[in-house]
């Protein structure tokens, strides 16, 4: 039988990415920092040949980690540690959680992500805006839209604002008020400040709530913070979300674009995207911006992004003016 060797965890991290081929390492390349992605390269180049046995026993023991991690999210630690128990042995589960836990944050609030939002809606309506803003900003952006959509119309701004510039959380509070909750995780939140909240925690919420909703929250807030509601307001509709468009909609807005502001924002864009704007002109126009593109040489990055945000302007104006309409996130459009 051969013998295996011991691996660091970086080591086991490039054996993985070896094992899933370059495509879906890629993928998993584009959601690490740049250090990361310069640590495991490093780790891959250097790998020496790997032997089949030990290539199944780290897959195997990530596999594992991932069957340990979707326990935690179904039920707790505790449910975790006793499944894996029993299919494992208890040394064996001990070891997986703990190198679970070691890098693990379970989140406050874990206990009522996968609760109805209804549920959810009479057992905090009644707290202060700052309780529910805070536990708005832990909740998945479907759940916190559907909630705050159904608060009392003055309290939705004011909940809306109050996630919007909250930044830190003490974990004491975050305990107390899981306490009141009668959370079972509140012993498990870390003893750092816990980050939640935000600008773009709210634009999340709000790219999930119906438009009534989201043009009362956004009116109310202009009237007490006009910079706070514009900054919200410029991150609803990115350029890339073009691509969600329906294609009258993109000719209708492409239409106020003229040629060389087109050629600026798409000097960066994805092919997605522009296969998308370029499928809804006519041939001669994206022959004209694709010589533009070409001939106008290097670009700095933030005038390409200024063009694009021109754009999005040009969007979202069309759309307050009822000309076209960008969808949200569980909403579904009616032609």
């Amino acid at each position: 039988m051969t013998k295996t060797r011991e691996f660091t965890g970086k080591q086991k991290a490039a054996i993985l990415l070896i094992a899933l081929g370059p495509q879906k390492s890629a993928d998993i390349f584009k959601h690490l920092k740049e250090d990361e992605i310069e640590e495991l390269t490093l780790e891959i180049a250097n790998m020496r040949k790997v032997s089949p046995e030990e290539k199944e026993a780290v897959l195997q023991d990530f596999y594992q980690l991932c069957l340990a991690q979707e326990y935690i999210s179904e039920g707790g630690i505790d449910y975790a540690k006793d499944v894996l128990e029993r299919a494992l042995g208890s040394q064996k589960a001990v070891n997986i959680i703990n190198k679970l836990t070691t890098s693990l944050q379970v989140r406050p609030f874990e206990f009522i992500r996968k609760a109805d939002s209804s549920q959810i809606l009479n057992y905090i309506q009644q707290e202060h805006p700052q309780t529910i803003a805070l536990i708005l900003a832990y909740l998945t952006p479907i759940q916190a839209g559907q909630i705050l959509s159904n608060l009392p119309l003055d309290v939705q701004s004011e909940v809306a604002r109050r996630i919007s510039v909250m930044d830190r959380t003490s974990p004491e509070i975050i305990k107390e008020i899981e306490r009141i909750l009668e959370s079972k995780f509140s012993t498990m939140v870390s003893q750092d400040y816990t980050s939640a909240g935000g600008i773009q925690s709210i634009v999340s919420i709000l790219n999930s709530v119906d438009r009534g909703t989201e043009k009362h929250i956004l009116e109310e807030l202009e009237n007490r913070d006009a910079e706070l509601s514009e900054e919200i307001r410029r991150r609803m509709f990115v350029f890339e979300d073009i691509v969600s468009l329906e294609p009258r909609y993109v000719q209708r807005f492409a239409r106020e674009i003229d040629n060389n502001q087109w050629a600026i924002a798409l000097k960066s864009a994805s092919e997605e995207v522009k296969e998308v704007i370029y499928s809804n002109m006519s041939k001669r126009l994206v022959e004209m911006i694709k010589e533009d593109m070409e001939f106008m040489g290097p670009v700095r990055l933030k005038d390409i992004e200024e063009a694009q945000q021109n754009i999005v302007n040009v969007i979202r104006k069309l759309e307050e003016e009822g000309e076209i309409v960008t969808p949200r996130g569980g909403e579904e459009l009616v032609v």
